[in-house]
């Protein structure tokens, strides 16, 4: 199976973005301002959360930034794992934002305060308005770039925070239960605490130089091997440069030069692999190649 290269996040959805950056910090402090006003956790939480979110915004901004430099000699694959280090900030900014709303929320459930369910109900409207915008604005790239993946989690979540404090605005105007503005808190920060935890893994993989998930190691020796002439492959490895571009390099065994550029159509054809370095050995004797 070839693998697939996608797209880069747009520019245009990038320019979008850092509009959409000042509105979520003009909403923030809008929030918090309402939230003290109406004494609600949530609103309060939800303001805080949609701070962190604009930073977000600012920091997948500036990552895609850097990452569209050009390589230099220190930097010789260029900046765009740029963008998986913005995703790994803002994973952690994700993380901190769900443990703080979990210690909100819980105090707030045994500890219930008077609320002023109206005005919540009308700030997290126009919130809802705001995150669900944001949100599709990520959602373009999102399912191919981490970064913009990781964005879209933490609006996806501020819109949901933002139907949860309706939802808690609507029990208070109605019933007098202050109580669900804990549980409202408890619910986002679990969902965002979630998502941290399994999105972990994937931006650990990528900044540890791990083989891409769709390649295995076994088939790309296999399909080299089927090359007349060489006689053995050794020594692969197989990284993400960034979410996008695969780099390789290998050890053959063969005793014609024109076997490497034979592999290299090989490795691009059927594996998406256009960065490779091919390392030509005339016999097995590979004592002195520690890695």
């Amino acid at each position: 199976m070839p693998h697939i290269h996608v797209h880069a996040v747009q520019p245009k959805t990038i320019r979008l973005l850092f509009i959409a950056f000042l509105i979520n910090i003009l909403l923030s402090l809008f929030e918090i301002g309402f939230g003290l006003y109406a004494q609600s956790v949530a609103l309060i939480a939800d303001a805080l959360h949609n701070t962190s979110d604009a930073f977000s915004i600012l920091i997948a901004i500036i990552a895609y930034k850097i990452g569209t430099k050009k390589a230099n000699e220190r930097f010789s694959y260029g900046f765009k794992r740029a963008e998986t280090i913005g995703s790994f900030v803002n994973l952690i900014l994700l993380f901190i934002s769900g443990i703080y709303l979990l210690y909100e929320g819980t105090v707030r459930l045994f500890v219930p305060e008077e609320i002023n369910g109206a005005v919540i109900i009308w700030v997290s409207v126009l919130a809802l308005l705001i995150d669900g915008l944001t949100a599709k604005l990520s959602h373009h790239d999102a399912d191919h770039n981490m970064n913009m993946k990781m964005l879209f989690v933490h609006n996806l979540a501020d819109a949901l925070g933002s139907v949860g404090v309706i939802v808690s605005g609507v029990f208070v105007v109605f019933l007098g239960w202050t109580f669900v503005d804990g549980l409202i808190a408890l619910a986002i920060a679990v969902y965002m605490i979630a998502q941290a935890i399994f999105t972990f893994p994937q931006v650990v993989a990528l900044l540890m130089n791990a083989t891409p998930s769709d390649m295995k190691i076994c088939e790309i020796k296999e399909a080299l091997l089927k090359i007349k002439g060489i006689c053995d492959v050794h020594h692969v490895h197989v990284w993400n440069i960034d979410e996008q571009e695969v780099a390789l390099e290998c050890h053959i065994v063969g005793q014609d030069l024109k076997l490497v550029p034979k592999a290299k159509k090989i490795l691009e054809e059927r594996f998406g692999i256009h960065h490779c370095t091919i390392q030509m050995e005339t016999d097995k004797n590979c004592e002195a190649c520690h890695l």
